[in-house]
């Protein structure tokens, strides 16, 4: 078979199953558990760095393998799942804007194709030079978009489903601005990690008293 197996890559492949669990969700018109799996994704992505870099005896072959299939997973996790999660929520909510969502997730996606395949490019000749963890993203991260959608999400109620989705378009947008604009994000160590792991998770507690209906904000 071809490919690298080891434990490295484990967290980025179930990264991948939850997104493509939650496209199959968006069609299907749960959009709640779509959240859930987008979610589930980005805090997957928050450790499968540190879960690599635990692995000391990697072939160089196997860091470049890993380094793609981590950018190939997120392409689908925090680009297309997000767009095709902005789309079909667009198109229940207000059909006649159903083309303008298209627009704005395919420019999404195209940013998203750009800032990943340059950020390849780039930490491929930074590997060649430096073994130090990066301290900071070029640009904003993909993954940055699991956590918008799903924080502005638990606001659909107090803000209206009849303009949530015009909220969700601008979020959308505005993200895929900044995937390609040339500005330096300082990298969250392990304390930030944790705190945006907590946050994560009181993410999903809310989202999930919502789906039960015992709080309605």
């Amino acid at each position: 078979m071809i490919g690298f197996y080891n434990y490295t890559v484990i967290l980025t492949y179930v990264s991948l199953l939850s997104s493509t669990l939650g496209i199959f969700m968006s069609i299907k018109g749960n959009f709640l558990f779509a959240v859930f799996c987008l979610i589930i994704s980005g805090i997957c992505d928050m450790f499968d760095g540190m879960v690599a870099r635990s692995h000391k005896n990697r072939s160089d072959l196997a860091k470049a393998f890993g380094i793609q299939i981590d950018s190939l997973c997120d392409l689908v996790c925090f680009g297309v799942f997000p767009g095709i999660f902005n789309i079909l929520f667009t198109d229940k909510h207000s059909p006649k804007l159903t083309p303008v969502a298209f627009v704005i997730s395919a420019i999404f996606i195209l940013c998203a194709v750009i800032r990943l395949g340059y950020f390849n490019v780039m930490e491929i000749e930074r590997q060649k030079e430096t073994q130090e963890v990066r301290k900071y993203y070029q640009g904003m991260p993909v993954t940055t978009i699991s956590g918008f959608i799903p924080l502005s999400f638990t606001l659909r109620n107090i803000i209206g489903y009849h303009i949530y989705y015009i909220v969700l378009n601008i979020i959308v947008l505005v993200v895929a601005v900044l995937f390609v604009l040339n500005i330096k994000i300082p990298k969250p160590h392990k304390k930030g990690v944790l705190v945006l792991t907590g946050l994560a998770f009181a993410v999903i507690a809310v989202l999930a008293l919502q789906g039960l209906k015992i709080i309605n904000f």
